[in-house]
This record gives C-alpha cells, sequence and structure tokens, in this order.
C-alpha cells in the first residue's frame, strides 16, 4: 500500500455502547468537558475495549449528557493523548474527542 504524506488523518469513526452514566466536569481552566466510556465488541476474537471519550462543544455535551448506560452509539472524532500533573509526575492516556455522536 502506498500512502501520500497528504492523505494522513486523524479521525476515527466508532459504534459502541455508552458503559455507564456520562459526567461533566470544569477544569480549572474553566473549561467544561463531558466524558463517558465507550464498550466496543472485538471483531477478530472475544472481548471488548473501552475507550474514554470527552465532548468539548456545548452543543455536543448536552447530548453526551442525555446518553444513558447500554445505549448503543455510533461517534465521529480525533484521537488525542492528554497530559496532567499527578501525585506521582507526569500522567497521559489517550482519549477519543468526539465530534459527532449518533444513537444507533
Amino acid at each position: 500500500m502506498k500512502i501520500k504524506s497528504a492523505s494522513y488523518k486523524n479521525r476515527v469513526e466508532l459504534a459502541g455502547r455508552v458503559s455507564g452514566e456520562p459526567s461533566e466536569k470544569t477544569l480549572p481552566s474553566g473549561d467544561v468537558v463531558a466524558e463517558f466510556r465507550l464498550i466496543i465488541d472485538r471483531d477478530d476474537r472475544e472481548g471488548v475495549d473501552t475507550l474514554d471519550v470527552a465532548v468539548w462543544k456545548a452543543n455536543l455535551r448536552k447530548r453526551a449528557l442525555s446518553l444513558e448506560a447500554e445505549e448503543w452509539i455510533g461517534i465521529k472524532g480525533v484521537l488525542r493523548r492528554r497530559f496532567w500533573k499527578s501525585s506521582t509526575g507526569i500522567a497521559s492516556r489517550w482519549q477519543v474527542e468526539a465530534r459527532e455522536i449518533e444513537r444507533i
């Protein structure tokens, strides 16, 4: 497969079920984010993957906060690595930043 550098994109499309109640928090910067986890079944073997999802846009946060546990949804967004200071030093995690949420 030949890939041209101009074709590199950071895009994800996922379908899965919400693991629990979404939550909203205000960061020290004053920014507000809604967060939840998405459970995705694996195609090639038994098991699931659970991914952290963040929603920053106000109108989309409202939709995210209305989601219920075990509800099936589709998400389009980008993959981000988040860093913060913890009691043991710098910590990080991967997170999907949702730009679209659709009930399935």
